[in-house]
């Protein structure tokens, strides 16, 4: 008993304590901006439903931290292609029994008992996971062309799946942000990354002209012209208007109007910042950014004290995606970026994206439980 006792204190000791705690501050101030989001929320005849689900995933996504930060990923390391086709076979499954609806344009949830999971956002894991590993077992070739290719359809092929058979175009792009992040700190030589990235870019025009739809090319034209569609003009500048409400110190806590009386769309989820902006001004705002910020850093932090490339990588994976999702949803509500379906981390309404957060702050909690120099390789 004694020598349990002495573990976990161990384990405790050496985890990473302070992340979790960042993590907790967000989900605090997101249960309080849901709880005046949701009070006149339509079609929802117990809002405090929303608030027991919200609360129900924070104890799943501790739980999730802990169990995650007990998992040394490297010991299944030579599993990431077996990974990478059930993360594939996974998102197939959309085609099938994927859900959506008319305002959000894709088929992005499997719901059963009425419960709702989003494949893609599991997936964001496997990714990172599979991606690690791959550009781990290709170090000591990534200066080939050959090997920046084979990387390059690991993210490509995942990313058409997406696209394809759920047509989330917004989850498509935070996983490209986190290739392109991956891919930046494995070591490929410069001279190899910016043509790459210079080509890629280029392959933005016949993306255009044949890959996207025309829903999904009007989300971004809005943003120069909103008369183009003012349908799908209508969200992004309701939330403009209630971030430009809020002023400094905002309207008041459960007085904002366009929050209050269901002008700002998707307040809960997508626009849940500019409900936080329009009740507690600029002040809110920025506060919110500063602790979003200080949890990426506290991420790549952990990156930088990796004792080996492959927990180095897993570590920057989870930053970009969190810094993805952060710049594209703040974008979204102040009008600079297109209105295409990304939560604020830890803050937005959503179980599987909360569980998932939590589940990836844990893996970096492990990496940072099990530093050792004999494992520097």
């Amino acid at each position: 008993m004694k020598a349990k006792m002495t573990a976990l204190k161990n384990y405790f000791k050496k985890c990473d304590l302070t992340l979790l705690a960042i993590a907790l501050v967000l989900s605090a101030i997101g249960l309080v901006a849901i709880y005046s989001a949701t009070r006149f929320l339509p079609k929802v005849s117990n809002p405090n439903k929303l608030i027991i689900v919200q609360c129900g995933a924070i104890v799943i996504g501790v739980a999730a931290f802990f169990i995650a930060s007990l998992i040394d990923l490297d010991r299944f390391g030579d599993l990431w292609p077996v990974a990478y086709v059930l993360n594939l076979v996974m998102l197939l499954s959309l085609k099938f029994l994927g859900e959506g609806g008319e305002s959000t344009g894709n088929n992005s949830w499997i719901r059963f008992a009425g419960i709702g999971i989003q494949p893609a956002e599991i997936g964001k894991l496997i990714f990172i996971f599979t991606f690690a590993r791959h550009i781990y077992v290709l170090r000591d070739r990534l200066d080939s062309l050959a090997a920046l290719i084979q990387l390059s359809l690991h993210a490509l092929v995942t990313i058409g799946f997406i696209y394809i058979f759920s047509g989330d175009m917004g989850m498509c792009v935070v996983y490209l942000i986190i290739f392109v992040f991956m891919l930046f700190a494995s070591g490929v030589p410069m001279k190899l990354f910016i043509p790459f990235c210079l080509l890629g870019c280029g392959a933005a025009v016949p993306l255009w002209m044949f890959g996207l739809k025309d829903y999904h090319k009007l989300r971004i034209l809005v943003l120069f012209d909103p008369d183009l569609s003012p349908k799908i003009a209508y969200n992004g500048l309701q939330s403009m208007i209630a971030v430009g409400a809020g002023q400094l110190f905002g309207c008041g806590y459960l007085q904002g109007s366009q929050t209050q009386y269901g002008v700002l769309p998707a307040k809960h989820t997508d626009f849940i910042f500019a409900s936080i902006c329009e009740e507690w001004g600029f002040i809110g705002g920025v506060t919110v950014i500063a602790v979003l910020t200080l949890l990426v850093w506290r991420v790549l932090y952990n990156a930088s004290q990796a004792y080996d490339r492959f927990s180095y990588l897993l570590c920057i994976g989870v930053g970009g995606m969190l810094m993805a999702q952060v710049l594209i949803n703040i974008g979204m509500c102040l009008g600079i970026m297109p209105v295409i379906g990304i939560t604020l981390p830890l803050t937005s309404y959503g179980g599987t994206s909360v569980v998932t957060t939590f589940a990836a702050l844990g893996i970096i909690s492990g990496i940072h439980l099990r530093q050792r120099p004999d494992r520097l390789r």
